[in-house]
């Protein structure tokens, strides 16, 4: 009897143990299931693709703890990180546009905004990283503009900072201040995604134009740039460099849209450690280790970066970073030439000598061009005409310059006769 006793005992156990597995199992398939419903919502706002622009007061959240101006509260900034008044009465959120100016860069990096601004549509939001003496350059001359395009815009302009253990070595990489631009994740917390440009880049076409990348992203890209080369002949990284890079001739940082929620996320593959590394523990390691075997400096990295990381990555094509390597021995980009140029890039100072009148013509131009004039006859028609004597190898592409140009050129006159309309 006490035999089957047990044996009875030892089956309402199994029994028990069965019945508590299969509940578990039920469980388990409800949560994945409903696991699998809210996925694509997660998805969805991860992306990052909303256009939001954070309020970017200097503010308190978490920062690397090497700046103080990065500590201080959002509702109120000091004297040395300038915030515009300008009203906010756009309807939609503005883009956001990050440049970094050093040494004699204010003239340079006011053409740049001026272009930005002149064929935007969009309200814009300007970052502007400089070194203190030229804060009040930029204050003077971005309030001297027409109310009409003021209104366009609001502006910050943030000091100059490095992590203060390596100072010094960040900000003599390549040329100086150019790798603040790696730190813009980190200083940047409340801003989602943000245009990096240089400050000799000049806009032909709307920057919303280049901001809709950020809508082609797919779940794994955090940033796009485009290619260093087009031709692997002439590039620099497939024939001299000591370091990995991206893709087939590496990738021009001078023209850079991150998604920095992503970016700050991320983790990183990379040949620093066995793990993984996020943006903020992977740029000085990456840079003790590589400092010897780099040229240009923060563009090296970035190019290392995206080495371990193409996925990552979403290259776009050259007519959105049009460079004097690609017309100077001869056109090879080919997508300039079907589609004309969109940005430019006056690397080389080609803006201030006479090596490549072309990029020069178009620099002067709309530098020279009075906020307030028609942009046909003020800016477009003497453009063409100056371009016509140009006859190096650019000045022979010069449709490449002007054909999107054009474009951007009309639809300012047609803005400007609106407003005037409405005036009267």
């Amino acid at each position: 009897m006490r035999r089957y006793l047990r044996v009875l005992f030892v089956c309402t156990l199994l029994v028990f143990c069965s019945l508590l597995y299969i509940f578990n199992q039920l469980v388990s398939s409800l949560e994945r299931a409903d696991h699998r419903e809210r996925a694509p919502r997660t998805r969805a706002a991860d992306t990052g693709l909303s256009e939001r622009a954070q309020d970017d007061r200097c503010n308190s959240g978490s920062v690397p703890h090497w700046e103080p101006y990065w500590r201080i509260s959002r509702a109120v900034c000091p004297n040395h990180c300038v915030t515009d008044s300008a009203p906010r009465s756009a309807p939609r959120d503005p883009l956001e546009l990050a440049v970094v100016a050093c040494g004699s860069r204010l003239e340079e990096t006011l053409v740049m905004l001026k272009s930005a601004v002149l064929f935007s549509q969009r309200r814009l939001r300007f970052h502007i990283f400089a070194e203190d003496d030229l804060h009040a350059g930029f204050r003077q001359e971005l309030e001297s503009w027409p109310q009409r395009f003021r209104s366009k815009f609001s502006y910050s302009v943030y000091p100059i900072s490095f992590p203060s253990d390596n100072a010094r070595e960040w900000k003599r990489l390549f040329k100086p201040c150019a790798s603040q631009r790696l730190f813009l994740p980190l200083i940047l917390k409340q801003v989602d995604s943000v245009l990096y440009v240089d400050t000799d880049v000049l806009f032909l076409r709307p920057l919303e134009d280049v901001w809709s990348f950020l809508s082609r992203f797919n779940s794994s890209q955090v940033a796009a740039m485009a290619p260093e080369h087009e031709e692997p002949r002439i590039g620099w990284y497939n024939r001299f460099a000591r370091h990995p890079y991206y893709g087939k001739t590496g990738v021009n940082s001078g023209v850079m849209l991150m998604n920095m929620t992503r970016i700050r996320d991320k983790h990183f593959k990379n040949d620093l450690a066995a793990v993984d590394l996020k943006w903020a523990d992977l740029l000085m390691p990456l840079l003790h280790k590589y400092k010897l075997n780099i040229t240009w400096g923060d563009q090296d990295l970035l190019n290392i970066i995206f080495h371990h990381n193409p996925e990552s990555l979403l290259l776009i094509e050259c007519h959105w970073n049009y460079r004097p390597d690609h017309c100077i021995y001869g056109s090879n980009c080919i997508s300039a030439e079907q589609n004309g140029v969109y940005i430019l890039h006056g690397n080389r100072g080609v803006y201030h000598d006479d090596k490549q009148p072309a990029f020069r013509a178009v620099y002067d131009a709309i530098k020279q061009f009075p906020l307030d004039e028609d942009p046909v006859r003020g800016l477009l028609l003497p453009l063409e005409e100056k371009l016509k004597s140009d006859h190096t190898y650019c000045g022979r592409s010069r449709l490449v310059f002007t054909r999107r140009l054009r474009e951007s050129v009309t639809e300012l006159q047609k803005d400007q006769d609106r407003s005037r309309r409405a005036e009267v």
